[in-house]
């Protein structure tokens, strides 16, 4: 059984190498604590956020086989190395022989196609794995070849730097927001340029009005309204990588949880779809990702029925809109509620900026 997307896009390359949707709000809003969980795979990060905050197993569901890769070299690097030694393999410290070094010590827990990926491409495991997708391939001419054009390194780092809310704004309108970035900004975040060099044009097909407009919208509320030295996902992009932000799964508080609790995860190699189909067991908390951004709206009710199907009553979804809105159809208004003051509350504190809504909706079986 294939995903729609599946059918216009190439799933055979790392597209994320970590994970850009905020683990934070989604723990706060799927309670994860004793619940059977569901999560798109992505990279790996928020299923083992799943786990790090009390989650009785995940379930991670990912269809790219190079996206499988990054996962189960994740799980094993919990398995067999140290908080710093995991960093380090990860890319954000270290060189690339320790990298490398590290890379044997994981190499027998993963699968024989997993290792076989992984020693083709020494290249990349060497220069960091957590590196290597192609929206952090974006991210990076970003950070090298365009943000040197708007703002030097001195400015940068006095962006990040901790200050009160008003001295944000102040920085932002007079030393941050000159006509050079909104102009790049918009050209660099374009729908032409995201799909040719971050995402995929696919991802777009169902995307209206300009791209570049709402993303530019959210990076200023990053910027003023949260604080942005706190903010793993701009800190990678200004600099390349996490420094002391780290998100929900690297940080040193929830590794050793993480590393004992690996038992609990489980990668099934297919659409979502194919998992709701197939799997036994009913899920308490879904991570949806972005994946209705892909789907027309007829496939986002087949889809949101099948999980409803498959679900417990009071059981809670989370997804992200970029650009394309998707939500419960009026249709399932007595299968799913939106808890909505939930929603717009996270949403507000949602750290990964490139988003235009956060959506929870909560089960409803029909004896209730």
């Amino acid at each position: 059984m294939k995903s729609e997307i599946q059918q216009h896009a190439d799933f055979n390359k790392v597209r994320y190498a970590n994970c850009w949707e905020d683990a934070d709000i989604l723990v706060t809003a799927l309670e994860p604590k004793g619940k059977h969980c569901l999560s798109i795979g992505s990279a790996g990060d928020n299923a083992f956020a799943l786990l790090a905050a009390g989650a009785k197993s995940v379930v991670i569901s990912e269809m790219n086989p190079a996206q499988v890769a990054c996962i189960e070299l994740r799980k094993a690097a919990y398995h067999h190395l140290s908080h710093p030694e995991f960093l380090t393999l990860l890319g954000e410290t270290g060189s690339n022989n320790e990298r490398l070094e590290l890379y044997q010590q994981c190499a027998p827990s993963l699968s024989k196609t997993t290792r076989s990926y992984w020693d083709h491409y020494q290249d990349t495991v060497a220069e960091g794995f957590g590196r290597i997708g192609k929206f952090e391939s974006y991210f990076g001419l970003f950070k090298n070849k365009i943000l040197p054009l708007v703002h030097g390194r001195k400015r940068i780092d006095e962006l990040l730097q901790n200050k009160p809310l008003e001295e944000r704004s102040t920085f932002y309108q007079q030393q941050w927001n000159t006509w050079r970035w909104r102009i790049l900004f918009k050209c660099f975040f374009s729908r032409f340029t995201m799909g040719k060099l971050g995402r995929d044009p696919a991802f777009f097909k169902y995307v209206e009005g300009s791209v570049a407009e709402k993303i530019l919208s959210r990076t200023k509320h990053a910027l003023v309204e949260l604080e942005p030295g706190k903010n793993p996902y701009l800190n990678w992009i200004l600099n390349g990588c996490y420094r002391s932000a780290l998100p929900y799964a690297l940080r040193l508080e929830h590794f050793d949880t993480i590393k004992k609790n690996l038992h609990r995860i489980t990668i099934k190699k297919t659409p979502i779809e194919a998992v709701l189909q197939n799997n036994q067991q009913q899920f308490d908390a879904f991570n949806l990702s972005d994946i209705f951004e892909y789907m027309s709206e007829g496939n986002t009710t087949k889809l949101l029925q099948k999980i409803h199907s498959m679900s417990t009553s009071g059981a809670r979804l989370a997804y992200w809109n970029m650009l394309a809105p998707r939500s419960r159809p009026d249709s399932m208004s007595k299968q799913l509620r939106p808890l909505d003051q939930l929603s717009q509350r996270l949403f507000y504190e949602d750290k990964a900026f490139f988003y235009s809504k956060f959506i929870i909706e909560e089960v409803i079986k029909a004896n209730e």
